[in-house]
């Protein structure tokens, strides 16, 4: 069984599959749609209109990029202000059209940059939390990489979050971790042990319903078994009373925190 700090470097793994790879493998009939209508297009959060078999969806996805090239272009996966806003502006969009929306997450974290906190970093990802608990139609979102903080959180506000096996899910990184407590970034091992960042962690807390297993699959294997499962997670969620689906995601968020009967 791998330590908590292999499946953060699993994570992170050169090749490992980001959103783009997970849309192509997963849907259909993708059109990409850009820009928030105020200041730019971020790379770094792809999104737009697909299929699911036959059913129109809207599918939102944090893209880190292959090569270097593509990492600088992607701004390694660090949305900015502006990613946020396309990602809720297509949110918008898909309550306003009746279609689902999936999320796929991957990233170290939002971009701190000058710019991005001058052009509303935080209330971009605070809108974003508010504005998803309140969306009228089914959300769901799968953690395939890196869940970094709120920059994660941001596009995992949804009735169902799923992981997959080798992702994490964290306040902070390891390496942040440890650099605070310890004042020593090379104790990152002990940190990732601390802070129950893995999926089986988030899995015990609550904090997911669901994880995808890896070991023994090839990503074409695993977007194929995703696919079927959102087909009917979906189904089943389109079929509940709307004003049923809020209440129950409000209550999701709302059980978080028995520190006691988690650790127990």
């Amino acid at each position: 069984m791998k330590t908590a700090y292999e499946k953060v470097q699993a994570a992170r793994a050169k090749g490992r599959p980001s959103g783009l790879g997970f849309i192509r493998g997963i849907f259909s009939d993708f059109i990409e749609l850009h820009g928030d209508r105020r200041f730019a297009d971020d790379t770094a959060i792809v999104g737009g209109i697909a299929r699911l078999r036959e059913k129109p969806v809207t599918v939102i996805a944090m893209e880190k990029g292959g090569n270097t090239k593509e990492k600088l272009f992607r701004n390694f996966g660090s949305p900015n202000p502006e990613g946020y806003r396309k990602a809720l502006r297509l949110m918008k969009q898909a309550e306003k059209f009746h279609r689902p929306v999936i999320c796929f997450v991957d990233t170290s974290g939002a971009f701190c940059g000058i710019g991005a906190e001058e052009r509303g970093q935080g209330q971009a990802i605070a809108e974003n939390l508010v504005e998803m608990m309140g969306l009228r139609v089914p959300i769901i979102a799968v953690l395939i990489g890196e869940g970094g903080s709120g920059g994660a959180l941001a596009l995992a506000v949804a009735d169902e979050v799923w992981m997959l096996e080798n992702a994490f899910y964290s306040v902070i990184s390891p390496e942040g971790c440890a650099s605070i407590l310890w004042k020593d970034a090379k104790k990152n091992k002990e940190a990732a042990e601390c802070l129950k960042l893995t999926a089986e962690d988030m899995k015990r807390m609550r904090v997911v319903e669901r994880v995808i297993p890896e070991e023994g699959r090839t990503f074409p294997e695993i977007y194929a078994y995703l696919e079927s499962l959102l087909w009917n997670t979906l189904e089943e969620k389109e079929n509940r009373d709307l004003s049923a689906l809020l209440d129950a995601r409000y209550q999701r968020f709302r059980q978080f925190g028995p520190m006691q009967e988690m650790q127990e």
